[in-house]
């Protein structure tokens, strides 16, 4: 089992940055690959970006491709998504997740999630 706890969401506005933490706890963190995905009202859950176990790899949404930075401390169990260039439509519940395997865009194929980090962002 692997818990995660996402935090660091907030309002800002348009434009802004925020920095999304995602602490794990459990089995050891640096076996999984992660994922940051996030879910608008009234809109399906959604990748955002993900990074390999290493931190070697990562790879991103093209909505948030050059907004965004993922990255991990392995040593601290954590995950980061740095989020620059905010816009209201990037308004959402933002969550992180955990496979044991290579990033993938698809949400089904991640086991553990974690509660999520409302993000919203005022134009």
């Amino acid at each position: 089992q692997v818990q995660l706890v996402e935090s660091g969401g907030g309002l800002v506005q348009a434009g802004g940055s925020l920095r999304l933490s995602c602490a794990a706890s459990g089995r050891t963190f640096s076996n999984y690959d992660m994922g940051w995905f996030r879910q608008a009202p009234g809109k399906e859950r959604e990748f955002v970006g993900g990074i390999s176990w290493s931190g070697a790899n990562t790879n991103y949404a093209d909505s948030v491709k050059g907004r965004f930075t993922i990255s991990r401390d392995n040593a601290k169990n954590t995950v980061y998504l740095q989020m620059n260039s905010l816009k209201a439509e990037d308004t959402a519940v933002y969550y992180c997740a955990a496979r044991f395997g290579k990033v993938t865009s698809i949400r089904n194929e991640y086991a553990y999630w974690g509660q999520g980090t409302q993000v919203t962002v005022s134009s």
